[in-house]
């Protein structure tokens, strides 16, 4: 018997969670403490696992199968491919980062900072959960059972319309939850009908499903994956969720959480329901379009720098959603690498940001300017963290960005283009929020910065790293990411379109 790395990673901070807990009060040094030894030792055991994987052999590997609820087909079945294995190392390696962030936004919050950082745990173990989750109703129960620990953590911690966004995050993802639950009803019934009721994703995927059927299904599915996504028209809880909740937390929602809802397309939606797939994908790559270009607009016109972060993060859940729905090897890769590299970056930038409220006591753009005198570490990080964001060759969202435009004008040219526009606007948007907090003669109000400390710079390091790692040598993540990715276009029955420019005579295809 194999080690269970998947069952471990989802137990340890789940453990943590509790003992983090109930770390009695006065203790709360003690008990961030010991969260960060937590999600540092389960970082280390994500690292090891992904080394572990390995490359060109099992397509499923770290299998995991126990029966439940074994009268109704329900398993704790567990397992990682490529594209699981490079979100799971992406919750890993987030989570002590923001946990690092947090430990003095609490205390500026003037509240206890035990329940953030158990609630934080507990969430990290069930994204964990839900990326490794091979039966459709344990990915459906850690689904919704995450939505707890954030509504709380939204709740308890941020602005002071912080309970009007949590109760708004809630009942959007709630509604969609509902409508999920429905369509997974609807496998299983399908399920019965055709042997053995059951809810293991293989045995479903080998469903022979009629295609109206597929249709009903399919839209169940999505409907609950836009809202998590977010897609536009899902979208509206994101921007008050982000802007009301602390940085940190910000950061872990747009950057990680978030990502369940594209995963569920690629990994569940597409190999489920592989015709109706191919009928919805040009409505689908319509409405991402839209996300691409509404999400840069209205990030250029917004004075509140998280809400700003908020909406570059719909402008970029529609370029993966894009990717996802091109059908096509490039642009499903690229969709996946997409999800790694904007979490990497969007956590750098609310972190960044969130620096900055702590010196300033503001989130708007207008109590800025000139901060690069005093703070120069500070801007040239944020600047960083920009570039990358839009997409600078060198850094990793370039390289997803490339691959998703490339699968896409090879299948939809007009929305390859259109695309393209969202990215120029990119640069719009960055730049201006680095001219106006950070370039001119330092203001009254920032004329003492002070640049980023000790800590500060430990929590921007890996980042950085990351995103330079990933910008120049992104062939080993690739690699795993499309061993994942070509058993699901196998499935939807797709195959990539012939190239627009033919090769020249004499030339390896």
């Amino acid at each position: 018997m194999t080690f269970p790395w998947l069952t471990t990673l989802i137990v340890v901070p789940a453990l943590g969670a509790v003992l983090t807990a109930l770390v009695p009060r006065g203790l709360e040094v003690t008990a961030k403490k010991l969260a960060l030894f937590i999600a540092l030792v389960t970082a280390v055991l994500t690292v090891i696992a992904t080394v572990a994987f390995v490359r060109n052999g099992e397509p499923v590997q770290f299998v995991e199968q126990y029966a439940w609820v074994e009268s109704f087909g329900v398993y704790w079945a567990l397992g990682a491919d490529g594209i699981s294995i490079s979100l799971i190392a992406l919750t890993g390696v987030i989570t002590p980062i923001v946990l690092t962030a947090m430990w003095r936004e609490a205390e500026a919050e003037r509240r206890n900072p035990k329940p953030f950082f158990a609630l934080v745990l507990l969430l990290e173990s069930m994204l964990i959960g839900a990326f490794a989750a091979k039966d459709v109703l344990l990915f459906y129960i850690l689904f919704e059972a995450m939505l707890v620990p954030m509504y709380f953590l939204i709740g308890l911690y941020g602005g002071p319309q912080r309970r009007y966004a949590a109760v708004k995050f809630l009942l959007y993802n709630l509604l969609g939850g509902l409508i999920m639950l429905a369509a997974v009803i609807g496998l299983y019934v399908q399920a019965a009908t055709q042997g053995r009721g059951t809810f293991l994703l293989a045995d479903l995927v080998a469903l022979d499903i009629p295609q109206s059927t597929q249709w009903w299904l399919f839209l169940g599915f999505m409907f609950a994956f836009a809202i998590k996504a977010p897609l536009w028209p899902f979208h509206t809880w994101l921007p008050d969720a982000a802007a009301e909740a602390t940085p940190a937390n910000a950061a872990y929602l747009s950057g990680v959480m978030d990502k369940v809802g594209t995963f569920g397309m690629i990994a569940l939606a597409l190999p489920l329901f592989p015709a109706a797939a191919r009928d919805f994908a040009p409505a689908i790559v319509v409405l991402a379009v839209i996300s691409i270009l509404y999400g840069a607009l209205l990030a250029i016109g917004q004075t509140d720098m998280k809400r700003l972060i908020a909406y570059t993060s719909i402008s970029h859940f529609g370029l993966i959603v894009l990717g996802i729905f091109a059908l096509n090897s490039q642009g499903a890769a690229g969709a996946t690498l997409y999800m790694v590299n904007h979490g990497l970056a969007t956590v750098a930038l609310f972190v960044i940001i969130g620096f900055m409220i702590v010196r300033r006591g503001s989130r708007f753009v207008a109590d800025y300017g000139g901060a690069a005198q005093p703070a120069p570490v500070l801007a040239g990080s944020l600047l960083f963290a920009g570039l990358a964001a839009l997409g600078l060759p060198g850094l990793a969202p370039f390289v997803s960005e490339f691959l998703v435009l490339v699968g896409t004008y090879s299948r939809y040219r007009l929305a390859g283009v259109l695309a393209t526009v969202g990215i120029i606007l990119a640069a719009l948007y960055i730049l201006l929020l680095y001219q106006r907090t950070m370039t001119g003669p330092a203001r009254e109000s920032t004329a003492g910065f002070p640049d980023l400390r000790r800590r500060e710079r430990l929590i921007v390091a890996p980042l950085v790293a990351l995103l330079l790692a990933l910008g120049f040598f992104p062939k080993p993540l690739l690699d795993v990411i499309g061993e994942g990715v070509q058993p699901v276009l196998a499935e939807v029955d797709v195959g990539d379109p012939e190239p627009l420019v033919p090769a020249a005579e004499g030339t390896v295809p």
